[in-house]
């Protein structure tokens, strides 16, 4: 299980985000949970995103509803992603500019 979404073959499909889970062509008000209680995999993929992972049974619900599993988060992965970018060998540092 891959909790990068659209890393591999099995990845979350139900992630807990407002614009993976609700159809681009729809207008839904703040109490429309019609998309929030669905059972039916995101119409959008948040390709990259990660969510928050296994539970301390080392298990994953995949249900929207469930945002302590399932919401994409950038503070409980900052480290985890930090060491990861420092392993990207295609990124030339020296042509990086700064903007003052």
């Amino acid at each position: 299980m891959s909790y990068l979404v659209g890393y591999g073959s099995v990845y979350p499909k139900k992630v807990h985000h407002r614009g993976a889970s609700i159809p681009a062509n729809q207008n839904p008000s703040c109490s429309d949970r019609t998309w929030l209680v669905s059972r039916d995999p995101n119409p959008n993929i948040a390709t990259g995103a990660l969510v928050g992972g296994p539970s301390l049974s080392d298990s994953y619900n995949d249900a929207r509803d469930n945002a302590l599993q399932g919401e994409p988060t950038t503070t409980s992965s900052a480290l985890f992603t930090g060491l990861l970018s420092g392993l990207d060998s295609n990124t030339n540092y020296t042509t990086l500019t700064s903007f003052t």
